[in-house]
C-alpha cells in the first residue's frame, strides 16, 4: 500500500505542473527587486515587467526589498512558495559576487532557484561628483590616490554590482577610499549629485540621463567598445586603464521547485517582452545590452550564474585582501 501511495503521489506531481501552468497566472505576480526604487535593477525590472504583464494576462507588481547588497530581497524570494506568483530580479552581485562576500549567505545562487532568463546586460561606468576636480580618468585616478580615505566611494551595499566593481577598481589602482553604503544606487546617485559622496562605479542604465545632462562627471565605460548610448564617452582602455573591463547583468529567477511549465511560460513572456518594440527602444536608449537568441533563456541563465560565481569569487577575495594591506 505504501508503494502504491508513493506511486500515486509521483503521478500527481508529474501532471500537476502542466495542469497548474495551463491556467497560470490567475492573479497578479510579484517581482521582488532587491534594491530601493530608482536604481538600475529597479529600472530594468519595470521596463520588462510591463510587457511581460501584457503577455501573461496578469499584472506584475514590483516589490522593492532592499538590504545587504540585494541578498535580503533575494533570500525572501528564494523562500517564497514555488508557485510562480513570486519571482525576483537578480543580478551579477546577488548571483555572482555574493558568495565571496557573504560567508553565511542563505542561498546558493546556482542551486536554489529556477532560472527564468536574462533581461539585460549593463556596462559599468566610472562616474564622479561635479565637485571632483578631474576632467578625465587619469585626472580622477591621480586625485583619488592623493585623497586616500578622504575620498568617498558610494555603493548599493556589500555584494552589489556597484560595490563589487568598485572593489575591483580600487584594488587595481591601489586606492583606499572610504566606502559609503546605500540601499541602492538610486539613493547613492542622489547623494553624489548633491556632492555628498565623490564617486561610484554604476550600471549604465542609471546614468545616461545624468551624464547627458552634465549632472555628473563620466570618466570611462568599462567595455571593449564605446556605447551607442554614450558615443563620446571613452572606454577604460582608451583612457589608459585597459585591464578594467566589466559589465553587469540583470536576470529573472523563480524559487527552486517552481513547476517547469510555469518557468517556461515566464521565460517565454520575458523573451517576448525583450522583443517588444517599445521596451527595446527604452533599453537601447539607456545603454542596456539586450540578450538575443540562446543567450536569453533558462539554460543560458543557469550557465551564466555558475560561470559568474566561479569568476568573481577569486577576484573579489584577492581584491579584498589587497585592500586590507
Amino acid at each position: 500500500m505504501k508503494k502504491l501511495l508513493v506511486a500515486v503521489a509521483g503521478l500527481t506531481a508529474l501532471f500537476a505542473g502542466p495542469a497548474l501552468a495551463q491556467n497560470y497566472p490567475t492573479e497578479p505576480v510579484t517581482m521582488i527587486v532587491p534594491f530601493a526604487a530608482g536604481g538600475p535593477t529597479d529600472i530594468i525590472a519595470r521596463l520588462v515587467a510591463e510587457p511581460m504583464s501584457r503577455f501573461l494576462g496578469q499584472q506584475i507588481i514590483i516589490e522593492n526589498v532592499a538590504g545587504a547588497g540585494g541578498t535580503t530581497g533575494i533570500t525572501r524570494g528564494a523562500e517564497a512558495q514555488p508557485n510562480g506568483y513570486t519571482i525576483m530580479m537578480g543580478h551579477m552581485g546577488t548571483h555572482g559576487a555574493a558568495p565571496a562576500l557573504y560567508p553565511n549567505l542563505k542561498y546558493n545562487p546556482a542551486a536554489d532557484f529556477a532560472p527564468i532568463g536574462v533581461a539585460a546586460g549593463t556596462p559599468i561606468i566610472i562616474v564622479g561628483s561635479k565637485k571632483v576636480p578631474a576632467e578625465d580618468l587619469q585626472g580622477f585616478i591621480a586625485w583619488a590616490k592623493k585623497q586616500g580615505d578622504k575620498a568617498n566611494h558610494a555603493h548599493a551595499g556589500v555584494g552589489s554590482v556597484s560595490h563589487s566593481t568598485g572593489i575591483l577598481l580600487n584594488s587595481m589602482l591601489g586606492i583606499k577610499s572610504t566606502y559609503i553604503p546605500y540601499t541602492g544606487t538610486g539613493p547613492a546617485l542622489n547623494d553624489m549629485l548633491s556632492g555628498q559622496v565623490d564617486y561610484m562605479t554604476d550600471q549604465i542604465v542609471n546614468l545616461v540621463g545624468q551624464i547627458n545632462a552634465g549632472a555628473v562627471k563620466a570618466f570611462a565605460i568599462a567595455t571593449p567598445k564605446r556605447s551607442p548610448a554614450l558615443p563620446n564617452l571613452p572606454t577604460t582602455k582608451e583612457a589608459g586603464l585597459g585591464g578594467y573591463e566589466v559589465s553587469a547583468w540583470n536576470a529573472v529567477f523563480a524559487p527552486k521547485g517552481t513547476p517547469q511549465a510555469i518557468v517556461d511560460k515566464l521565460s517565454d513572456a520575458l523573451s517576448k517582452a525583450l522583443d517588444d518594440a517599445n521596451a527595446r527602444k527604452r533599453l537601447d536608449d539607456l545603454g542596456a545590452v539586450i540578450p538575443e537568441g540562446a543567450e536569453r533563456g533558462s539554460a543560458a541563465l543557469q550557465k551564466l550564474v555558475v560561470s559568474e560565481v566561479a569568476r568573481w569569487t577569486p577576484v573579489l577575495k584577492e581584491a579584498m585582501a589587497a585592500q586590507k594591506k
